[in-house]
């Protein structure tokens, strides 16, 4: 699984081979500091890195790094960590102590053998997306307001990550458009997003099954776009059953990474309260 001695490098959620995003996974981090972990991060080059820090136990607590800052939580090295936990001591549950909160997390083998994991997101949350801010992310989007789907408004959503939400209603603007990343960034820096800006198309209705294509952006280092994006997902279930009201429970499926050359698929669960449930796949990182 690795190349590198102490460090796993797995692609989680991936819909194919060369599919999925990469993360890397420390499995025992004890010894390591912040500045440690933060340059393993950054060599590595991943959208995230997770560490695992002190042990109780099937009892973790973890820590995500981009190539650039901390973040609070991040979904697929999630995916990634639990499986390659599940790998190592065998399957079953685990809870994450992440910065975000206690972060449940299930492993359990499929039909071809593959370990599938999932995770419960902490309790999320949906508020408003300020006219001015959602103006200027417009403009740094090269977006319109006659682009935008009406039946999905603009909001920040959060189940680990705060992310602002925006849904473009023609299939061709949303493959097409295109962004600056530094200003972007900029704009991510000032309102506090530790983790993507979603944008999303939905060309069916807002109902149970419904099929999201997202592209989720998050410019740091050489990245620009995540190739899937588990709290982005959580939070987009956030999203529906707050903001937009589709009856819970219900499920959907993300699809992202198409615009990137890494096919990516997330199946989302969203029950009546509390937590959104996303789980995925990991397989290791060839080459």
């Amino acid at each position: 699984m690795t190349e590198t001695p102490g460090i796993l490098q797995l692609l989680a959620f991936a819909a194919e081979p060369g599919g999925g995003n990469p993360a890397g996974v420390v499995l025992d981090a004890t010894a390591l500091d912040e500045a440690r972990m933060q340059r393993i991060a950054a060599d590595l080059g991943h959208p995230e890195t997770a560490f695992v820090g002190r042990r109780d136990g099937r009892r973790a607590a973890v820590r995500y790094f981009s190539p650039g800052a901390e973040v609070p939580f991040c979904g697929h090295a999630t995916i990634a960590t639990a499986v390659a936990l599940a790998e190592a001591e065998g399957t079953g549950p685990f809870t994450f102590d992440t910065a975000a909160g206690v972060v449940e997390v299930s492993t359990d083998r499929d039909a071809e053998g593959r370990i599938r994991a999932g995770f419960t997101s902490v309790e999320p949350y949906t508020i408003d997306l300020e006219p001015d801010v959602a103006d200027r992310l417009l403009g740094i989007l090269g977006l319109r307001r006659a682009d935008l789907d009406e039946r999905m408004p603009f909001a920040q959503t959060f189940a680990g990550n705060l992310h602002p939400v925006v849904a473009i209603a023609s299939r061709e603007v949303f493959d097409a458009f295109t962004f600056d990343p530094a200003r972007l960034r900029t704009l991510m820096d000032e309102r506090g997003w530790k983790g993507t800006v979603i944008t999303v198309h939905v060309a069916g209705d807002l109902a149970d099954g419904l099929v999201a294509e997202a592209r989720n952006l998050f410019p740091v280092g050489d990245i620009t776009e995540d190739p899937a994006t588990g709290s982005a997902a959580g939070s987009l279930g956030a999203y529906l059953r707050e903001r937009i009201g589709v009856p819970a429970p219900f499920a959907f499926t993300v699809r992202q990474g198409r615009h990137i050359g890494r096919p990516s698929v997330l199946e989302v669960e969203v029950p009546a309260s509390g937590g959104i449930r996303v789980s995925g796949t990991a397989v290791p990182l060839e080459g």
